[in-house]
């Protein structure tokens, strides 16, 4: 047996066969000239990775049955069939290839972006989704003829403890629903949004395991312990049993958790506080309601974006549309009901990068201090506006107040409402039915924006302290970073300073505060920010009860004198 400590992430105990995931390979195309005679064997080795990859999605299609629920995907593997078997297309990249006699690798990418770069340019929405397939589709056959094979997150199987250097959101998002019994990362912060959705979806993570994928080989079996921060690979029988042990009271006490489910979560002295639920993705708003959640404090959309891209380094870009996110965001005020929903527009950028069409790849010497945010959304207006409209269509249907990430000035919360304006006129131009009247927020996740919030008071109709940024901003740690992860403190003087600042500004302007960070979770941040006075606290939905049971144990009075211990100490 051997023990591999790392930083703890996301408690719980999870055992089952490890399964390596290897880092991933990016595509390089190389550009030179052949020889004629090279013609006709560059050639076969094309039509030899067509072949291949055909047979790979038929496979994939023979695999999937005709239901409802798969005809979207069976829809897309057909496409790429037909794509690949056009004699249209085939003859026009035979031709190029034997006119310009360039290696047949850059042939077939340079002829397949030509042709979805006229898809794109045809002003058909439809022709313009078949562009993106062109890219992914001759991708495919571009990895086969370079030997790239990139993995496939599905045919991981249930009961798994995933090991990998890192792990896209996208790639969390898929394993949540296939019974993952714990995760290990080499790379990855506790505040990590790989992390975040690991909490949600209760898989027991650890980060921070250096050289772990080198060290354990898939079929091993692997204990992960992510309280104690530990992975245990090829556990003797003892071990194994002892751990089971631990499982079992673990369920025990989520058993007696369950007493809170349906009660308010309240001190001992009966001070009432709303425990909201943090989500990434439309499903899970059933969790939320599942466990107990007064609402949704804050529905990171950016996941959205990521979930309907392929998240394979190699794959081509595509765009959200505004009926996709329509749906998403309705499915979810629906779930909740009466409840208030506060859905956040896209926070990407930084640590959070999508593959969108809509917005240009590019490099950032520090992308956390770059284009990320509010930010990138006021460089691509209309990706903004696109999803502003689909926020307010959904708004006729549940409790919806929209949030505004990053903010520090008011000039950017004047911005967005002058685009909301433009939204609202498509919609009224279009005859579009629409919620009008919506509580439009603000994120404050920067030390700018805590020190004048009493001007952005003026411009918000709710504020959202956003604590994990909040801190790696006001102390200047990269919280993904695990050269200095250590020096990431939320109890830190300055960052307790600007959260008091930030209630009390709120407080003089009569306007909502909610924490929905993962400070509001925790279970010893929780007693200071109740001592501040903060009665609204959004979280990951299984921490809920857990929450509920610690503020019954406490009065105010208790909770103030823990708080006043950390805000005054020097």
């Amino acid at each position: 047996m051997e023990v591999f400590l790392g930083v703890p992430a996301a408690d719980g105990i999870g055992i089952g066969t490890a399964f390596v995931i290897p880092d991933p390979v990016k595509r390089a195309i190389p550009q030179h000239h052949i020889q004629i005679e090279e013609l006709n064997k560059e050639w076969t080795r094309f039509e030899v990775a067509v072949q291949t990859v055909i047979q790979v999605l038929s496979e994939n299609l023979d695999a999937l049955p005709k239901t409802e629920e798969n005809k979207i995907q069976r829809e897309v593997y057909e496409t790429y069939i037909l794509m690949l078997e056009d004699p249209v297309f085939n003859k026009e990249v035979k031709t190029y290839f034997e006119k310009e006699l360039f290696n047949i690798e850059y042939t077939v990418q340079f002829k397949s972006e030509e042709y979805a770069t006229r898809l794109r340019k045809s002003g058909n929405d439809y022709l313009a989704e078949r562009a993106q397939d062109i890219t992914d589709v001759f991708g495919r056959v571009l990895d086969e003829m370079l030997d790239i094979h990139p993995f496939d997150i599905n045919a991981v199987p249930d009961g798994s403890v995933i090991l990998a250097t890192s792990l896209s959101s996208a790639d969390t998002i898929i394993l949540s629903k296939r019974k993952i019994a714990g995760l290990g990362l080499s790379e990855g912060g506790v505040s990590s949004h790989v992390v975040i959705l690991a909490r949600n979806y209760d898989i027991p993570t650890v980060v921070g395991l250096e050289k772990i994928v080198k060290k354990v080989t898939s079929g091993e079996t692997v204990i992960v312990d992510g309280k104690a921060a530990e992975i245990l690979s090829s556990p003797d029988k003892h071990t194994i049993d002892s751990y089971k042990e631990k499982i079992r009271e673990e369920y025990k006490r989520k058993q007696e958790l369950k007493a809170f489910l349906d009660k308010p979560a309240v001190t001992k002295d009966g001070t009432k506080f709303n425990l909201y639920a943090n989500i990434g993705t439309p499903e899970e708003a059933d969790i939320a309601v599942a466990e107990g959640a007064d609402g949704i404090g804050l529905f990171r959309t950016e996941f959205l974006f990521m979930s309907q891209n392929d998240s394979a380094i190699n794959a081509a870009a595509r765009s959200v549309s505004e009926e996709t996110q329509f749906q998403a965001y309705k499915h979810v005020l629906e779930t909740m009901g009466d409840k208030p929903v506060t859905i956040r527009t896209l926070d990407a950028g930084g640590d959070k990068l999508i593959n969108s069409v809509d917005i240009p790849a590019f490099e950032e010497k520090n992308p956390l201090m770059g284009l990320r945010a509010v930010r990138l959304s006021l460089a691509y207006p209309n990706v903004l506006k696109t999803q502003l409209k689909a926020l307010f269509r959904a708004g006729l249907y549940g409790n919806l107040k929209i949030m505004l990430p990053l903010i520090t000035s008011v000039e950017q919360v004047t911005q967005c409402l002058e685009i909301i304006n433009q939204a609202k006129d498509e919609l009224d131009y279009d005859k579009i039915p629409y919620k009008n009247k919506i509580p439009v927020g603000i994120m404050i996740e920067t030390a700018a924006a805590a020190i004048t919030s009493d001007c952005l008071a003026d411009v918000s109709d709710f504020f959202s302290l956003g604590t994990n940024d909040l801190t790696q901003y006001t102390l200047g740690i990269d919280r993904e970073n695990p050269h200095v992860s250590d020096l990431y403190n939320e109890f830190n003087l300055a960052v307790l300073r600007l959260i008091q600042t930030t209630f009390s500004n709120a407080e003089k302007a009569g306007i909502p505060l909610s924490v929905c960070g993962e400070m509001a979770g925790r279970q010893d941040s929780v007693m200071v920010l109740a001592g501040m006075g903060i009665r609204n606290l959004s979280m990951s939905p299984k921490l809920i009860s857990s929450t509920k049971e610690l503020l019954s144990r406490f009065t105010i009075q208790e909770l103030e004198a823990i708080s006043n211990k950390h805000i005054n100490k020097f």
